[in-house]
């Protein structure tokens, strides 16, 4: 059932409500541990419900569930530590110039935070996925406005999250969950809303970034939008290994029937032999994989179409076509090839530069590093860039320096370079980055990864301020215990050599 604006104003108001409770981070730890447990308990029904909803499979979302329960411990961990909250103390000098006064900084959460579920992620990027555990780690109840394609999965695993907040000593509206595409503009609409979090299209989500910058007042939004992530084979890396590089990026390609938002998009190989050994395993590995099935009716249309029309550009080819011959229920996957030159200036081709969403890739055949790199040039913002490079390259002994050149060509496009691996499967750990210059996302922040817990906080500065009236965390006992820095030296698990 759609929410009218009237729930989804209730909504809002209920979290609102649950911002003094959560700022415990003891409960807010219990909490998200409490949710993995729960989760985890409920696995069976949960991935049926899901399976049911998007034919993703029990394998598949099993590990998407356990990698759920991963990102909420994981979050949980750092509540406990609290290095997040990024405390800092300067004593004051007079000595200075100008003078010091006594400053005391730390980080606070933003208040209540609008999730927009994923439809291709049921789990780890939406009801219970990063952007909840997340804010709830910073502090921020949470409102998530459900994926229309797994609505039933978002209603169960935002009981599970309610009843979490409730055994933890919370309130239940610390999770809040609304349904229907006129709730979503509602939300990042409501003046109690204090930032958003949202991964999907190029077109809903630029449709709520401007809805939330055209606010009264704007509010930050962090949007995970469209990812072309381009792949560069080298010449010497074609001639090393052009079939294993072909079979693993056909692997990357229809993984999950090329519904992950890193899969490669297109490719530049060397044109030449090399080069065609590497297109015939990609195009064997890719025909052999088998028809897929895509989340929704309409993601399939519009990968068929996008397909179609890329066709029926000049001088593209199709050596592995979709084959849809089922019923209309399931895909194959799609191998196009294009002279690298057609992408060089602007022009029709540029639709190639598009995410077409679903398992098709785009092998643009170059014929020397001039023509690569007028294409690199020309690649909009991407979550990933991928470099296959031989040996000698990726060692870095390689007399023309081409891998160290790639490396500083894709670092501008891209918010994770991958070097001879692939960019499917993005590991949640605290050096990971899920983000790029735009289209890929909106702000610089990540989605995936400990510091995701930043996007949800703003920090804020005391000068002068008598230790009674300071927070626990800025006072100089430090009653918390918390890791920070003082006089511009670590103190706590900061200050381990």
């Amino acid at each position: 059932m759609e929410a009218t604006a009237d729930a989804v104003d209730a909504a809002v108001r209920a979290a609102h409500a649950a911002r003094g409770p959560l700022a415990d981070r003891g409960r807010r730890a219990a909490l998200l541990r409490r949710a993995a447990a729960l989760l985890e308990a409920d696995a069976d029904r949960v991935v049926a419900t899901a399976d049911a909803e998007t034919a993703l499979g029990a394998a598949r979302l099993t590990g998407e569930l356990a990698r759920t329960a991963y990102q909420l411990h994981s979050f949980a961990d750092q509540v406990d530590e609290g290095a997040f909250l990024d405390v800092r103390i300067d004593h004051p000098d007079p000595g200075l110039t100008p003078p010091r006064p006594d400053l005391r900084r730390y980080k606070i959460p933003l208040g209540v935070v609008a999730v927009y579920a994923a439809g291709n992620f049921p789990l780890a990027f939406s009801v219970p996925g990063g952007d909840t555990a997340s804010a709830l780690a910073a502090g921020c109840p949470v409102v998530v406005k459900a994926h229309p394609d797994h609505p039933a999965t978002s209603e169960r695993c935002a009981a599970l999250l309610r009843r979490a907040a409730t055994e933890a000593g919370l309130p239940a509206d610390t999770v809040v969950l609304v349904h229907g595409f006129g709730a979503g503009l509602d939300l990042v609409r409501h003046p109690l809303v204090a930032a958003a979090g949202f991964t999907g299209s190029v077109r809903g989500g630029r449709a709520l970034h401007d809805a939330a910058a055209a606010r009264p007042h704007p509010i930050p939004f962090h949007g995970e939008l469209g990812s072309l992530n381009p792949v560069v084979v080298t010449e010497a890396a074609a001639a090393e290994r052009a079939e294993e590089i072909g079979t693993g990026l056909a692997g990357s390609t229809t993984l999950g029937t090329g519904q992950f938002c890193v899969k490669p998009g297109l490719v530049l190989v060397p044109d030449g032999a090399a080069g065609d050994r590497l297109l015939a395993a990609l195009t064997a590995a890719a025909g052999a994989t088998g028809p897929g099935t895509m989340l929704a009716h309409r993601m399939r249309d519009a990968f068929l179409s996008g397909v179609r029309e890329r066709t029926q550009l000049p001088d593209v080819q199709a050596p592995l076509a979709p084959d849809s011959e089922d019923g209309g229920h399931t895909v194959g996957a799609a191998v196009l090839t294009v002279p690298a030159a057609r992408l060089a200036t602007a022009g029709p081709h540029d639709l190639l530069l598009e995410e077409c969403f679903g398992p098709v890739t785009v092998v643009a055949r170059c014929t020397g590093d001039d023509e690569a790199a007028a294409v690199l040039a020309r690649i909009p913002g991407t979550l990933s860039a991928t470099l296959q490079l031989s040996t000698a390259e990726g060692a870095g002994t390689d007399p023309a320096g081409r891998g160290a050149r790639l490396l500083a060509a894709v670092t501008p496009l891209a918010g994770r370079v991958v070097v001879n691996g692939w960019p499917t499967g993005v590991a949640v750990a605290p050096a990971q980055h899920h983000g790029g210059p735009y289209p890929a996302s909106t702000s610089t922040a990540t989605s995936v990864g400990a510091t995701a817990v930043e996007r949800w906080l703003r920090p804020v500065a005391y000068q002068d301020t008598p230790q009674a009236l300071l927070p626990p965390e800025l006072r100089d006992a430090n009653p918390l215990g918390l890791p920070r820095r003082v006089d511009g030296r670590a103190e706590g698990a900061q200050a381990a050599p």
